[in-house]
């Protein structure tokens, strides 16, 4: 079967790449090893932080505030909720700047864009955190609060469902369950793609394979991107009236290692719960063998760190817990790239631990430019040479 474009995995990137081709009419075909939604890779685990000022550089911020315009856009048609705005604080100490992603300051950098791009937001003291949120403890006198109102979180599983849905109903064709095995240019022009099922194929591919980039794509890839194995807890709440709607999911940044930092939501509707995880950069993960448990001990852990004496309220039962991963760069950033050795294919992976937030902007700018839209938005900050 011959296609004018292959999207290759369908999670955050790949179904909303799907689904912008697939409106502007392109004859194009979604693959995936299951059947998204699925908890097997880098999009599941209920919600995901959506912010508007990023940290992580001005690149970003195009496709953060494309992203919200679509997900509205995706509710009213699918009658879906997918996006949550309540909010985002974000706590650090003012004395000591944290990194994230890369950024050596990243609430300093975050507060510099908001201004710069005027992204509604708030600089909080300690005393004015401890009035407003005093969910929020254990924080010393020099704490800032960064507050963003229009940040808050979207609901990864249900995103990734209604645009392959809404792809498929605007002709997209789907190969679930199927592997893809290689793919090679064709002698005649064009990509040909090996799957467990068969061959395929395109004019293009466009590669979102997560954490399995490297494996597939070979050449700079295998050695460029590294595979983080990452664990979700959902710890129930003793107060659930600390946790009142209205209440903001939240970043922790610590001085010390990325892995000191933390994250969270508040309870979503129906769940007496609040989804709190770190990041973990160090261990190297095989993504066809991930290790999908979590202890007793690691929830214990969890909690001792990063729970207990920081948000009141919450108690030490874990309700549910989750394993995802993340697939990095060595600065953080994304790559979305022609593939170096393979005529016709570009790669977009390595979202790096902050990419869903972004996916249905990138899925929109690679569609524009397929299509040779001119207000697609630019994607050369995340080019493959500044790897080296």
């Amino acid at each position: 079967m011959h296609y004018d474009v292959i999207v290759v995995g369908l999670g955050a990137m790949g179904a909303a790449t799907l689904y912008q081709l697939a409106k502007r009419g392109v004859r194009v075909a979604g693959v995936d090893r299951y059947a998204p939604p699925h908890d097997q890779g880098s999009s599941h685990g209920d919600t995901r932080i959506t912010r508007l000022a990023i940290g992580e550089g001005a690149a970003y911020i195009p496709l953060a505030l494309n992203s919200h315009r679509i997900w509205r856009e995706l509710e009213a048609e699918s009658g879906v909720p997918l996006l949550e705005q309540c909010g985002m604080l974000m706590l650090s100490d003012s004395q000591v700047a944290a990194s994230g992603h890369g950024t050596p300051d990243f609430a300093g950098q975050t507060a510099a864009l908001a201004r710069q791009y005027g992204i509604a937001h708030e600089l909080l003291d300690a005393a004015a955190i401890a009035q407003r949120f005093p969910q929020f403890t254990g924080y010393g006198p020099h704490a800032l609060g960064y507050y963003e109102p229009g940040a808050g979180y979207v609901r990864p599983e249900r995103c990734i469902a209604v645009q392959i849905e809404l792809a498929q109903q605007a002709g997209a064709a789907l190969h679930l369950n199927t592997q893809v095995r290689s793919m090679s240019a064709r002698a005649g022009g064009g990509v040909q793609v090996e799957t467990a099922n068969g061959s395929l194929t395109a004019d293009h591919v466009i590669s979102c394979a997560g954490m399995w980039s490297g494996k597939l794509l070979g050449g700079p890839f295998t050695g460029l991107l590294k595979v983080c194995r990452q664990k979700l807890y959902w710890f129930e709440l003793d107060e659930p009236q600390r946790f009142a709607p209205g209440s903001p999911v939240f970043i922790r940044l610590d001085a010390g290692a990325d892995s000191d930092s933390c994250y969270g939501f508040p309870p979503v509707p129906g769940e007496n719960a609040i989804k709190i995880a770190t990041e973990d950069y160090t261990d190297r993960s095989d993504p066809d063998h991930v290790d999908r448990d979590i202890s007793a001990a690691d929830a214990a852990a969890m909690y001792q760190q990063h729970v207990a004496g920081r948000l009141a309220g919450v108690s030490g039962r874990v309700l549910k817990s989750k394993v995802c991963t993340y697939t990095i760069t060595p600065d953080f950033n994304f790559l979305i790239d022609a593939h170096p050795d393979l005529p016709g294919v570009t790669v977009v992976s390595a979202c790096s631990g902050h990419g869903f937030k972004h996916s249905a902007g990138v899925g929109e700018a690679l569609a524009k430019r397929y299509c040779g839209e001119a207000d697609a938005v630019g994607l050369s900050a995340f080019a493959l040479p500044r790897h080296g």
